[in-house]
């Protein structure tokens, strides 16, 4: 196999690719990217860690075909170390060794045999009568502001889902650990069908990291019953779906706020960041006294020390009202508000609180509070 790429486009693929491969997998195949020669005129790159599949082809100049595996970590080093410029890829006849060379620059890979990596499902049990066609922008903006809340990564926890509802011109996407919620509505122009699926969170933060580089307007969502397929013109994520019955999240939003506060957004980020310096790592608690049109920020480490920091924020209530946070919680919900402004909603010291942007009824993140003690 032989073939030769520019050395942006190389190492968008990889780029694109990598996020699938399995590190620390039984199977050291798994941590490689599997490379194959398509119709004499383009390049297929592949990835997967058996849960999550991404492929991709572009054109390429191709000399001879073929396919082999390479290390997904040392194959990004390289390319992304080389000069910009065109790259000759070659495999050695009768061995798994590649020839890398971009200009006075010449490396030798180590690779394993294509025949080892698993067989890929190419998309075609996908059927075109259940596909969603749906924009770009909206799709991924509501994973940004709404997967960041699910739980880490356990294939077999539901919260480590985020659940998508897609009618004819609403998205919705929610996600919770049990801590904290996110919930955003897009409005969208769906002329397929309506869905309601459990995707994991993994799959998403994934396919959020690689959207950069998919120039197209819109893409196409299929599923079956255990499966799910994200696909764009040259770019094809594969995941499985999550199965089983996900919290009723919108029955834990308040519907009402007994207080409310509005306070700038940079200015809280800003605060909480230097009050943190201070926090205990395994508790990460902040205090927040909300009185006077001030708002106080404290933490208090017996082994380190204590911070306390002042702003001024819209409260306008005689009563004040002393709640704590896992800060790191909160820094979560405001760096994914496109707003200046936050409108918190207030009620007891130990009651869910509400974050949304001021002016903005689409948007909204639960933090339950943490007991004083």
């Amino acid at each position: 196999m032989e073939f030769i790429l520019k050395k942006e486009d190389l190492l968008n693929l990889i780029r694109i690719v990598e996020r699938a491969t399995a590190m620390k997998g039984l199977q050291p195949v798994l941590a490689n990217i599997l490379i194959e020669t398509v119709d004499k005129s383009g390049i297929k790159f592949c990835a997967t860690d058996l849960d999550l599949t991404v492929i991709t082809i572009i054109p390429a100049q191709i000399i001879s075909e073929g396919k082999i595996t390479l290390p997904a970590k040392t194959l990004g080093d390289i390319v992304s170390r080389l000069s910009d410029g065109l790259v000759n890829f070659k495999q050695t006849e009768g061995t798994n060794i590649v020839n890398l060379t971009c200009k006075n620059s010449k490396f030798d890979i180590i690779g394993i045999s294509a025949s080892e990596f698993p067989v890929i499902t190419d998309g075609k049990e996908f059927l075109e009568e259940n596909m969603i066609e749906i924009a770009l922008k909206p799709f991924t903006k509501a994973i940004r502001q709404a997967a960041f809340a699910a739980a880490g990564y356990e294939s077999n926890n539901l919260l480590s889902g985020v659940v998508c509802d897609i009618s004819e011109n609403i998205l919705e996407m929610a996600s919770t650990d049990g801590n904290r919620l996110a919930r955003v509505r897009e409005k969208i122009e769906n002329k397929g069908k309506t869905a309601q699926l459990i995707i994991p969170a993994r799959t998403l933060q994934e396919f959020i990291k690689m959207s950069t580089f998919i120039e197209d307007e819109t893409v196409k969502i299929f599923t079956d019953k255990t499966k799910l397929m994200i696909k764009s013109d040259n770019t094809v994520v594969i995941s499985r779906l999550m199965e089983g019955q996900y919290p009723k999240y919108n029955q834990l939003i308040p519907q009402d706020n007994a207080k409310e506060a509005i306070i700038n957004i940079p200015q809280l980020i800003a605060s909480l960041e230097r009050v943190a310096v201070m926090v205990n790592e395994k508790t990460s608690i902040v205090k927040f006294e909300f009185k006077d049109n001030k708002l106080i920020l404290t933490t208090d480490t017996p082994d380190s020390g204590a911070s306390e920091d002042e702003i001024d924020i819209d409260y306008k209530y005689d009563e004040e009202l002393k709640i704590a946070f896992n800060y790191r919680y909160v820094l979560d919900s405001l760096k994914n508000m496109d707003s200046t402004e936050v409108k918190i909603g207030l009620n007891t010291p130990l009651s869910a609180t509400i974050l949304k942007p001021n002016n903005e009824e689409d948007y909204i993140c639960l933090v339950m509070p943490v007991q004083i003690r």
